[in-house]
């Protein structure tokens, strides 16, 4: 099991965003978990440093305790391939999804077990009774009960789930349940994903959120934009300003690395832009929304449609990632010339996160449009990402996306297997600059007010709090 450095950052820094009187709340919350917390840590663990949202959320929401005095710490817990297929099929039938089709059996348990005995071992020498423990998604919730018998207080973080019970949920939720049953604490993102049977005085819905200030989220001139974009060779320009980022110690860097591409030839430098960010998951829909790009946005537009996500040997959480990729090149590769030549598929690299991060922050702002067409979302925060940025935001009708997307106030809303409808929409918005103006700037609005560390942070640490009363109780 391997930790991960957190580096410490002054949660003062919330002041400019929230104003006097939310930052003080904000800073309150951390004083008192500070207090009730004294010589006792806090152990975030999920499975993986790199990709996808949980990491890239815990990567710097943590910074903000640790920069109050609050012993937060990050571990990562490893796994075989073996037990990332079964994790990946508890992930896909969580959502609701029938995945490979595979079963979760006494083998699939036992593959799910013996991975995660080393790293008890690992953890149960770090950790001390009074610790709290929040385990994120299926991968580790099999950590809980050996640490509920070293006297650490366990709550359980679900970011996944499906908007209505299921064949394929029960399956999950029967297999997952006897390590439920270890755990203080349930959090959800979104009200609908809670299990039946629980005991409701247990379980808290806890939306995730991003970081205004991350590498990924901050704030970038038009020429930064352009030049970070050219340095990774996606859209190639004239660049008159230097690609520099700032790092999440306040250090400036240089973006060096450049992304794979798939496409025929480079996106023209003023040409309307489309987007997708996510990783190479089924579940995405990568492929409904190429060809439905292909087949009903209006050629006269002249838009292009970037499809990115990271490089997917990266991310040793997701076995299904690379076959993905393979896919939708293939699919790519079969579009029409004239279609194909408006498509474009991108790996952004991953070996410095917070470089990918800026890479990925610049491709958002450069967008005229950022969409999140997937098929079943946890919750989503790509979306977040592109309303916190003002960009006008076009997602699926699903999960957490239409949380956080007030239906015509701050994006708009899709029927994710209507691929007409996204077509139509998606026309609608590049038509209609000012439109999609107002969109974006309310989007930002509902981000400040809902998806940003200040309010994560208080809940978590309000839940946290009640867990150790409750055993003080």
């Amino acid at each position: 099991m391997d930790e991960v450095e957190i580096s410490p950052r002054p949660p003062e820094m919330f002041e400019r965003l929230l104003g006097e009187e939310r930052a003080a709340e904000f800073l309150a919350a951390l004083a008192g978990a500070r207090s009730r917390l004294e010589g006792h840590t806090v152990w975030h663990v999920n499975s993986t440093a790199a990709g996808g949202g949980v990491a890239e959320m815990l990567q710097s929401i943590l910074s903000y305790p640790r920069g109050a005095d609050i012993d937060v710490r990050w571990l990562v817990a490893e796994g075989n391939e073996e037990f990332f297929e079964v994790t990946k099929r508890i992930h896909n039938l969580l959502h609701g999804s029938g995945g490979d089709g595979g079963s979760l059996g006494e083998e699939e348990r036992r593959v799910y077990e013996s991975a995660l005995q080393p790293e008890i071992e690992s953890l149960l020498g770090r950790v001390r009774p009074g610790d709290v423990a929040v385990l994120h998604d299926p991968q580790t919730l099999g950590l809980a009960g050996a640490l509920a018998e070293a006297g650490v207080r366990v709550i359980w973080a679900c970011h996944v789930g499906a908007d209505e019970p299921s064949e394929e949920t029960r399956a999950a939720w029967s297999f997952l349940r006897p390590y439920v049953d270890h755990t203080e604490a349930q959090v959800f993102s979104r009200a609908q994903y809670r299990w039946e049977g629980l005991d409701e005085q247990r379980v808290a819905v806890i939306p995730p959120c991003i970081d205004a200030f991350a590498p990924k989220n901050q704030d970038l001139t038009s020429g930064q934009v352009r030049a970070i974009l050219d340095a990774a060779g996606i859209i190639p320009t004239t660049a008159e300003e230097d690609p520099v980022f700032s790092r999440q110690d306040g250090t400036a860097e240089r973006v060096t690395r450049r992304a794979k591409m798939f496409e025929e030839a480079p996106v023209p430098e003023d040409a309307p832009v489309v987007c997708q960010v996510s990783r190479w998951d089924p579940l995405k829909d990568h492929q409904g929304i190429m060809v439905a790009f292909a087949a009903h946005v209006p050629s006269d537009l002249d838009v292009h449609l970037i499809l990115a996500g990271p490089a997917p040997e990266a991310v040793s959480d997701d076995p299904e990632g690379e076959q993905t990729l393979r896919e939708l090149i293939a699919a790519w590769e079969g579009l029409p010339d004239a279609a194909r030549a408006k498509v474009h598929l991108c790996c952004v690299p991953m070996a410095d996160l917070e470089e990918n991060a800026a890479v990925i922050n610049a491709l958002q702002r450069r967008s005229d449009v950022v969409v999140q067409k997937s098929l079943a979302e946890g919750f989503g925060l790509t979306v977040a990402e592109a309303m916190w940025k003002g960009r006008p935001t076009l997602g699926s009708r699903i999960g957490g996306i239409q949380d956080q997307i007030d239906e015509e106030r701050s994006g708009l809303l899709v029927d994710p297997n209507d691929g007409e409808e996204f077509a139509a929409s998606v026309a609608g918005l590049l038509r209609d600059p000012a439109h999609a103006a107002e969109l974006g700037g309310a989007a930002r609005k509902r981000v400040l007010e809902e998806y940003l560390p200040s309010t994560y942070l208080t809940r978590q640490f309000a839940l946290i709090g009640e867990v150790l009363d409750r055993d003080a109780a």
